[in-house]
């Protein structure tokens, strides 16, 4: 790369700016949800039963923001927190059919917009942009393994 608009990582976030902005603009005018409150309902619904943390982890955001967005994902009616059977002071992340159909409904306007940018690409180069991606995603799963020194 030449400059930094040329760097993958810029180029990639570039992207997820804009096409993401018409997401986050669909969650937050059909559903007023945000993108994080949106992330975690799809996580939680993936996850049937997950306690907070573990919804961080899948969602990839801290304990402190995933367990706002709970709250405010169960003040709207979408998830319920149930204390753990085996351990009351663990509290398992439940699915309303309100939020079932909410995600649902938002998963489809997104995979819309997913399908429009996508649109130019023919069959065959989906399918590589996949098998990229996912080999990009473990080179960078093993590069965060990586401490400072290590270079």
């Amino acid at each position: 790369p030449a400059r930094q608009s040329d760097l993958l990582l810029f180029r990639l976030y570039r992207i997820h700016a804009t096409a993401g902005a018409k997401v986050v603009r669909i969650c937050e005018q059909e559903a007023g949800l945000t993108r994080r409150q949106w992330r975690v309902l799809g996580f939680a619904g993936q996850h049937e039963g997950s306690l907070s943390s573990e919804l961080a982890t899948y969602s990839l955001l801290d304990r402190a923001r995933t367990s706002r967005a709970l709250k405010e994902l169960e003040s709207k009616g979408l998830v319920l927190r149930r204390p753990r059977s085996s351990n009351l002071k663990e509290v398992q992340i439940f699915v309303t059919d309100k939020g079932r159909s909410t995600h649902h409904h938002l998963f489809a306007r997104a995979a819309e917009v997913n399908q429009q940018l996508l649109k130019d690409l023919s069959e065959s180069e989906r399918v590589l942009l996949d098998s990229m991606l996912a080999r990009l995603q473990s080179q960078a799963n093993t590069l965060a393994n990586f401490t400072v020194g290590n270079d």
